[in-house]
Parts: structure tokens; sequence; C-alpha cells
């Protein structure tokens, strides 16, 4: 049987597997900071082949699970970043606020942060990473369609904030930048770039 074991409760389709083997792995990264393909196998009641056959390697199973618990860093970016409507503002405080919440938020942590889930470190522009951003931009309210960013050109605008956060995340250096200095860095030299591609045209990027 193809999903043998789950200690006789077996998942009726594939959907709920995935479902089952990832609220496991949450609950273990909740009690301890981590989680084992091991452990997560014994819990279910499933061979570590089983969790493989889902999530192939453990980076996989880490990225699958943050994912399915960034949530509340999505939530709290529209709740605090809800005024914005103007698509190079939403870029530059998409940026600076990922970088700000991520040594605060676990999960976002493991979705992005070099030597937890090395994914992100390697792979920036995978689907994992691209879905990612896909929704910090569509958290904000702004039709991006109209500002001239859909299909391949909307991935492309993620894939750009993508590479700067990662840029930031792998060398942090200095100078040190946070807050109005972090936002103003933002302002000269990644709000040009998306303003040239927007239908919008240029806009007055102002600090929080």
């Amino acid at each position: 049987m193809r999903r043998h074991g789950w200690a006789g409760d077996i998942p009726v389709d594939d959907e709920e597997a995935i479902r089952r083997i990832v609220e496991v792995a949450r609950a273990s990264i909740d009690a301890t900071g981590t989680v084992t393909v091991s452990d997560v196998a014994t819990k279910l009641g499933i061979t570590r082949q089983t969790v493989y056959r889902y999530f192939p390697t453990l980076d996989a199973l880490l990225a699958g699970t943050a994912m399915s618990a960034v949530g509340g860093f999505l939530d709290r970016l529209a709740r605090d970043l809800q005024a914005i409507t103007d698509p190079t503002t939403a870029v530059v405080e998409g940026i600076a606020y990922t970088l700000e919440q991520l040594p605060a938020d676990r999960y976002l942590s493991l979705v992005m942060e070099p030597g937890r889930a090395s994914a992100f470190a390697a792979g920036v522009t995978s689907e994992t990473a691209i879905s990612f951003g896909r929704m910090i931009l569509e958290r904000f309210n702004i039709d991006w369609d109209s500002a001239g960013f859909s299909g391949r050109r909307l991935d492309e605008l993620v894939e750009f904030m993508l590479r700067t956060v990662q840029s930031f995340i792998l060398d942090p250096g200095g100078p040190d930048r946070h807050g109005k200095e972090l936002r103003a860095f933002l302002r000269r030299w990644v709000a040009p770039a998306v303003e040239q591609q927007s239908t919008k045209g240029p806009s007055r990027v102002s600090g929080r």
C-alpha cells in the first residue's frame, strides 16, 4: 500500500498526508526549535521513506512547514502597511519590513535564513521563494496589473525583491542600517528601478 502505516489511520489522499506531516513537523519546531525526518516518521507511525515521498529532503520539509506557518507574518504586514497604495513604496517597505521581522519570526527565518533552511540561501528563485514573495506583494492594497506588473513581470519584481533581501541576509556587514537609514538606502537604489518599470511612473516614496 502506498501510504502504509499511519498508526492504522491512513490518509484519504496525498493532500491529507502532507497536511499531517506538516502539522507534526510544526509541533516539533514549536516545542524544540527543530525537527528531523525520523521524528516526524515515528510520531506518525510511518517510515522515513514515506516522509521523503512527499518531502524529498529535510530542507524541503522545513520549507514546506515554514510556508504553512508564515501567515502570522503576512497578517502583521497587511495590518501595519495597509495604507500603502503605491507600488514603489510597497516594494521598499516590503523589503525593509521583512528584514526587520526576520529576527523575531521563527518560521520566517526558516524560509529565509542561511543555516536554517538552505533552500532560500541557495535557491532564491525557487518556486517556494517566489510564492512567498508573491504572498508579500498580494497583502498590499495595490492593483499590480494596473501598475504594469503582471505575469512574468510580477515574478521578476518578486525575484528582484528576494535577491535584495538575500544580499542583506547573507552579508549584513556594514554599515549597519535599520529603520530610517535602511529605508533611505532602499529609496535611493531600489525605488528608481521599480519606478522605471511601473506604468504609474515616479512617485514620492516616504519612510515610516
